[in-house]
């Protein structure tokens, strides 16, 4: 054990000392129990704060399986169908278009449902402005841009208006035909908004944060908590960081008060490395932890399972997703030889835009997370290291 552990430090603390990262920390749970702890840098690198357990991070990405169980939940109570139309919910996606051309825009063959966007097979996508990009995802990046700006300037836009502005947007493929990234995630959380009848921020604390004593877990962080709140940089060339300010998806996170504010159900939630990690423990738990129960078993087994067909899964190979499928909001191991990963066939997580990662083994009650916060960084030798180095050991 005690060899493997410096293995890992020797590994987390070059990205540090090298000035790739400014701060990075890890943790991994076998069994339930610790078996490896990290920090290395600042989470706070012009305040000198040091990266620390308590360290409140964004999870942008790693947001979305949470997203994904209070779906489930409210399909367990039987107040959704997975293969709803959207429109169901939310009536203004009930007529849809498809860009798959510079200047050819075409009718929906059928609409999206909820099983699409749990999938990212809706034809929904992310804001895309570079050369050569899908013509849909620029208009995206058309209609969100001054959304997200007026966000950024401290107005109140609600989880409704922004996913009605998504819905303005056409789609970058027919719904189903393939897998595309994008806003699917956020359009659930304001389905959830509907078929509960409550804020999305609110359904999150209630039926997941609260029972799971997730108390540092939210969309927005309150004043007296902002000390432990980390700085997110930007790369400015090899080894140079700097603070990152500006919203990119339209997730805001200081708790001024406002209420009825966007809620990103696909990159809007903080949380501390414990708070992530007792979430991951009712996942691999079979959906329940310390006698909370948040999900039954078969919804947890159905949650973990590639949902992608062989033609689907060639997007997805990228940032360490080699040898996954995709389904539920969540990446699925299915070929360790194209993942170059000694991991167990089922392992399953997500990560996030600043290089927080999440894995979780239900067959060997393993539980890895790695939190940092770069924008943009890709880690994915470092993690395919770590995890082999880790799965080694036990």
């Amino acid at each position: 054990m005690k060899d493997f552990r410096k293995s890992m430090d020797r590994l987390l603390g070059a990205e540090v000392e090298s000035g790739n990262l400014a701060g990075v920390s890890a943790l991994a749970l076998h069994h339930g129990k610790e078996i490896y702890e990290s920090y290395f840098g600042d989470a706070d690198r012009e305040a000198h704060v040091p990266m620390a357990r308590d360290t409140i991070i964004r999870l942008y990405s790693m947001t979305k399986p949470v997203t994904a169980a209070a779906v489930m939940i409210l399909a367990e109570r039987g107040l959704i169908d997975l293969l709803d139309p959207v429109s169901r919910y939310l009536p203004e996606f009930g007529d849809m278009t498809v860009l798959p051309e510079p200047g050819r825009e075409e009718k929906c063959q059928r609409e999206i449902t909820l099983t699409d966007l749990l999938n990212m097979t809706s034809g929904i996508l992310y804001p895309e402005y570079w050369e050569g990009c899908n013509p849909a995802g620029r208009k995206v990046d058309e209609v969100l841009r001054p959304v997200i700006r007026r966000i950024t300037e401290g107005e109140v836009v609600s989880t409704r208006e922004f996913v009605k502005r998504i819905a303005e947007c056409p789609l970058g493929f027919q719904p189903g035909d393939r897998w595309g990234y994008g806003y699917g995630a956020d359009v659930l959380g304001a389905v959830v908004e509907v078929a509960a009848g409550m804020p999305f921020e609110e359904f999150l604390k209630k039926e997941i944060f609260d029972p799971l004593q997730m108390a540092d877990t939210g969309f927005f962080v309150p004043e007296e908590k902002l000390p432990r709140f980390a700085m997110s940089y930007d790369g400015a060339g090899e080894g140079v960081l700097i603070p990152a300010t500006a919203s990119n998806l339209g997730e805001y996170y200081r708790d001024d008060g406002k209420t009825g504010r966007f809620a990103s159900g696909g990159a809007g939630l903080v949380s501390t490395l414990d708070d992530y990690a007792r979430f991951a423990q009712m996942m691999i738990s079979g959906g329940s932890f310390k006698g909370q129960r948040i999900l039954g078993e078969h919804t947890v087994r159905f949650m973990t399972r590639n949902r992608l067909r062989p033609d689907q899964m060639g997007p997805l190979n990228w940032c360490g997703n080699r040898g996954y499928g995709y389904g539920n909001l969540m990446r699925v191991l299915v070929d360790q030889k194209a993942a170059g990963s000694n991991a167990a066939l089922g392992e399953f997580g997500w990560d996030g835009w600043t290089g927080n990662y999440v894995s979780m083994d239900p067959e060997n009650d393993l539980v890895f997370l790695l939190f940092t916060q770069k924008r943009g960084v890709v880690l994915e030798t470092l993690i395919r290291r770590l995890k082999f180095i880790l799965y080694g050991a036990i």
